[in-house]
């Protein structure tokens, strides 16, 4: 995504799905090397109390993706949307691997909020970044290697030149987009379809641009 490049999502896709609340950071000047454990504490606290409540597949958060991968053909508990399968592995292990600096932060973001966030390095998607149905043609890389097509009508991350960035909506993020030591450009793309998802992706927005801004400056949306 150069400085002309654009985010946006698929109008047909936002007609399937009204519901939908969508925040986006835009960050500069990031680096791999900042300590955010202090940041991070406060955001799994809040998911680790949450979870001492009840499993993550009863949260409302979670319960709206579910309904959303099952409107779109796919098997809840095969196919989970990010934050829930941050919050399973979480509830599991009682920790969270350390990635990158930033994802990290994403992540203790999402574990609190149970609100899936996508981290695209912005210097590896060419031209327009769109989320929408796949034409089927698409080029999608796995973190083993392989290169993968996404089915015809699956909702992927799809670039100008026709990289999916990400396969079935919020469930797994491409190998070629995500986040390296070098990686300095970034896009952060947070999505909720539950009912108070308007008020709490802006909650979680401004929670993460905070945390962020205490590392490496403030974003721009």
């Amino acid at each position: 995504m150069h400085s002309a490049g654009r985010f946006r999502h698929d109008p047909e896709l936002l007609r399937e799905f009204p519901q939908l609340a969508v925040a986006t950071l835009a960050v500069d000047g990031v680096t791999g090397t900042a300590d955010v454990s202090a940041s991070t504490a406060p955001f799994l606290q809040r998911a680790a109390a949450r979870l001492a409540e009840r499993p993550e597949s009863e949260f409302p958060e979670i319960a709206a993706w579910r309904r959303a991968f099952s409107q779109m053909g796919l098997k809840p508990t095969q196919y989970r949307c990010a934050s829930e399968a941050l919050l399973r592995r979480y509830r599991l292990s009682g920790e969270l691997p350390a990635i990158h600096p930033l994802v990290d932060v994403c992540n203790a973001v999402s574990l609190a909020y149970a609100i899936p966030i996508a981290v695209f390095d912005l210097d590896r998607v060419q031209g327009d970044l769109i989320v929408t149905h796949a034409a089927g043609d698409e080029t999608y890389l796995s973190f083993s290697g392989e290169v993968e097509a996404p089915d015809p009508r699956e909702v992927v991350f799809r670039d100008d030149a026709g990289n999916a960035h990400a396969r079935r909506w919020t469930n797994r993020q491409s190998a070629l987009s995500a986040i390296r030591p070098d990686t300095r450009r970034v896009l952060i793309v947070s999505e909720a379809l539950h009912a108070a998802a308007a008020a709490d992706i802006e909650l979680l927005r401004d929670d993460l641009a905070d945390a962020i801004a205490r590392h490496w400056g403030r974003g721009g949306r």
